[in-house]
């Protein structure tokens, strides 16, 4: 049997999820889709320059940053993590130097990034405040304690 997870074994019945964070949702889906399109560039960079630079050297960089943007995903979670998927969407877009395409596709890309984690950030805000509302109605309104307007006494 698999084993268990701190929050599988925390877990009770009747305990409410745990909200996850848009803002990271969004962050891990750039940066793995830009760990494809690294992928890809480091194959079309092989095909299109490997008389220029060695095939190892192309290989390891071009494996490398896709890993480095792939592991990233781990860390954005982390305050510093943000600033670290903002250095890799400059290093993206400096792959141009290798493959001229990449400038443009780096830009999207790091477009994308910025209202990822803009509009994640909105979203978690708005989701918080939902969150407090609920408690509060909650609060004032406990289970049981009075009738819901035209319901029917037994």
């Amino acid at each position: 049997m698999a084993k268990l997870t701190k929050a599988q074994r925390e877990w009770r019945p009747g305990m409410p999820k745990k909200r996850r964070s848009t803002k990271v949702m969004f962050a891990s889906t750039v940066l793995l889709l830009e760990a494809f399109v690294a992928v890809f560039g480091t194959l079309a960079v092989f095909g299109l320059r490997r008389d220029e630079f060695s095939p190892a050297l192309i290989f390891s960089v071009g494996i490398g940053l896709a890993l480095v943007l792939a592991f990233t995903c781990a860390v954005v979670t982390k305050p510093w993590g943000i600033g670290l998927g903002w250095i890799l969407q400059l290093v993206l877009i400096a792959s141009g130097i290798f493959e001229p395409a990449m400038y443009l596709v780096g830009s999207l890309f790091a477009v994308a990034w910025w209202y990822g984690i803009r509009t994640g950030i909105r979203i978690d805000r708005e989701a918080a405040q939902r969150d407090r509302e609920q408690a509060a109605w909650e609060a004032a309104h406990p289970a049981g304690s009075e009738p819901e307007p035209g319901a029917r006494n037994p």
